[in-house]
């Protein structure tokens, strides 16, 4: 257990666990969130309540972020009057943990080494499940220093820890995480609607693929969704849509072609402009099921 405290501001659906995790390993935590009854609830795990970013950054060592986009870490970090930054101390550590554009974590990170603040951006894979028990990947950039002192902290969250590289590198693995989670997503819901389509049992057919190289976590997890027609989130498809844009903005920065992926981008965008932006992401199914996938545009 470390003895230095530690700031957490976002308590979602990936935030609240993570936090939990880090009350039940004996860290002393402060935190704040836009919605009271999170922060009741890690308050009752033993954590305590702070009124602002700035409050939480005032009293802690390291500071995680896990917020829903770029503009909320911008906003947490650096809006005044209640921004985290300026309450900083020379010497303590920022930990964004959120999913944002690599280029602006970079331009964050700059903004916070200007003040003698350091860095590290670690978003994380493993939805809310693997934030529950503690399993999530955590994708890292930063200085070596830095992730060193980050790393008891990242243990008490997730189970697959790698530095991937300088800052930025974490949000880029992000990146290429989410654009092979959405492509496997949609390939699982073709395959799924395919077979249906066929006059064969999906689910028979999810049985046999496991069992092959067709098999992933995705087929398990999110092909059992949509056999049950089960879209509560784990990880909401307007967040994915959200991250979707991060690829294409990122790939197309540096010149790499996504052909597979902006089909896959493509329907995100149907699915949560019809609607569906609070369902899980394995609800792109339900576009192939009602004959709106990409392909019937």
């Amino acid at each position: 257990m470390a003895d230095e405290t530690v700031g957490f501001i976002g308590l979602g659906i990936m935030g609240k666990p993570m936090a939990l995790n880090l009350a039940a390993a004996g860290f002393d935590l402060v935190v704040h969130s836009r919605s009271p009854g999170p922060v009741d609830e890690l308050v009752q795990a033993g954590a305590r309540r702070a009124a602002s970013p700035a409050q939480v950054a005032a009293v802690c060592d390291t500071l995680i972020t896990m917020l829903p986009d770029t503009p909320d870490v911008q906003h947490v970090l650096f809006d005044e009057p209640d921004g985290a930054a300026a309450a900083l101390r020379p010497g303590s550590l920022v930990v964004d943990m959120s999913t944002i554009s690599p280029i602006a974590s970079r331009e964050f990170g700059d903004q916070l080494r200007a003040r003698a603040v350091g860095f590290v951006d670690a978003p994380v894979s493993g939805g809310e499940r693997g934030a529950i028990d503690a399993t999530l990947s955590i994708m890292i950039g930063g200085s070596a220093g830095d992730v060193a002192r980050a790393m008891p902290l990242f243990e008490a969250m997730g189970k697959t820890i790698v530095h991937v590289g300088d800052g930025g590198a974490g949000q880029v693995a992000k990146a290429c995480n989410q654009l092979v989670v959405a492509s496997t997503i949609e390939a699982v819901a073709e395959a799924l609607a395919l077979a249906a389509r066929a006059g064969v049992d999906p689910a028979r057919v999810r049985e046999a693929l496991l069992g092959g190289f067709a098999g992933s976590k995705i087929m398990e997890i999110h092909g059992q969704r949509m056999l049950d027609e089960n879209f509560q989130p784990g990880f909401r498809a307007r967040l994915h849509l959200k991250d979707a844009r991060i690829v294409l903005d990122t790939a197309r920065g540096v010149g790499s072609p996504t052909p597979g992926f902006e089909p896959v981008a493509a329907a995100l965008t149907t699915l949560v402009e019809g609607g569906g932006g609070e369902l899980d992401h394995a609800a792109l199914f339900t576009l192939l099921k009602d004959g709106k996938g990409s392909g019937d545009a």
